[in-house]
């Protein structure tokens, strides 16, 4: 099929999703409608820092984008990741097109701004929060589970390290365990521009105080999946509110991590124990970490089980696989 991506530019997610697409023989055009190019980034910058009819005239400006680059494509079909952002000019021009299409949402619901009308009109709708497919099921919307997945096309190289990663925003809890972890002897290390001390990270995030644990700046996908590949372990803390798994749940064993995570109901996707380790309290993460160090070689087959594991089921090639099957 001719497929049109409509996706945010987040961590280029679009570009393993595209890639993903290809790779079962479909034929992609990608649009980032929050930056896909100089003028949508200036909108989608205005987007975000304004209120009233400045934010609507800036979302106006991206919808109409997005609606050229269906004009130019013609697609069989289009999948959009999210898509919140995008107005009714969008919307109302996609069923027009007569496309099959679906959307995707890797966030949750209550803080996106869909309405029911919006996503009953579309082929299908995805969520990777389980609560949120109850939720449309309830409301009559036709909903389907799609996990997050692990970009397996996406080549990097292992950064071997003694010290207990972390990538991901700097939210409360996360910065309580580090601190913790950092404070009951462990070495741990941060990376995003919320943790970096770098002084243009200080001030775009203004987050002028530091969280006391080693600390660097973004890195890519790529060097990413380095640092959880080589790190003596890597923490995936979700914290409250999120009621779907993380990229970071199948990125992290799919490199040959091994996988710290708070959230028990990885067990419907992953062996826990075997294929990946959950904690549930302070102690328990300690004691996690304490048998990784003592015992290499277990902590070894942990990894290699839950990597073949990923690739086996979770990989993004299934997650579009699963997609693509829902347009028949």
């Amino acid at each position: 099929m001719k497929i049109l991506l409509v996706s945010p530019a987040f961590h280029g997610y679009w570009h393993a999703i595209a890639n993903a697409l290809t790779e079962l023989g479909h034929d992609v055009t990608t649009h980032r409608y929050d930056a896909p190019n100089l003028r949508g980034r200036i909108t989608n910058a205005v987007a975000q820092r304004v209120q009233g009819v400045m934010a609507r005239r800036a979302a106006e400006s991206a919808s109409e984008l997005a609606v050229a680059a269906l004009r130019r494509s013609a697609p069989d079909a289009v999948l959009i990741v999210k898509g919140d952002a995008l107005t009714a000019t969008w919307w109302d021009a996609l069923t027009r097109s007569r496309a099959r299409s679906a959307v995707w949402l890797y966030d949750e619901l209550e803080r996106m701004h869909y309405d029911v009308e919006t996503l009953g009109s579309l082929g299908a709708v995805m969520s990777y929060s389980p609560s949120d497919v109850s939720t449309l099921r309830n409301r009559g919307i036709s909903a389907s589970h799609l996990p997050d997945g692990f970009d397996s096309l996406t080549a990097y190289t292992s950064r071997p390290s003694s010290r207990v990663s972390f990538i991901g925003a700097r939210y409360p809890e996360r910065e309580r365990l580090l601190q913790m972890l950092s404070a009951s002897g462990e070495d741990v290390e941060a990376y995003g521009r919320e943790w970096s001390r770098h002084i243009w990270d200080v001030l775009r995030t203004r987050r002028w105080e530091g969280s006391g644990v080693r600390a660097h700046r973004d890195v890519t996908r790529a060097d990413y999946y380095g640092v959880m590949a080589g790190s003596v372990a890597t923490l995936n803390v979700h914290g409250a509110g999120h009621d779907g798994l993380s990229m970071r749940t199948f990125e992290a064993p799919g490199v040959g991590g091994l996988q710290l995570i708070d959230r028990p109901e990885v067990a419907a996707h992953y062996d826990v124990g075997s294929e990946t380790l959950v904690f549930t309290s302070d102690d328990e993460l300690l004691d996690h970490l304490a048998r990784v160090r003592r015992d290499p070689k277990w902590a070894e087959g942990v990894r290699t089980a839950g990597r073949a594991r990923t690739l086996a089921e979770h990989t993004l090639v299934h997650r579009m696989r699963k997609a693509v099957a829902l347009w028949g």
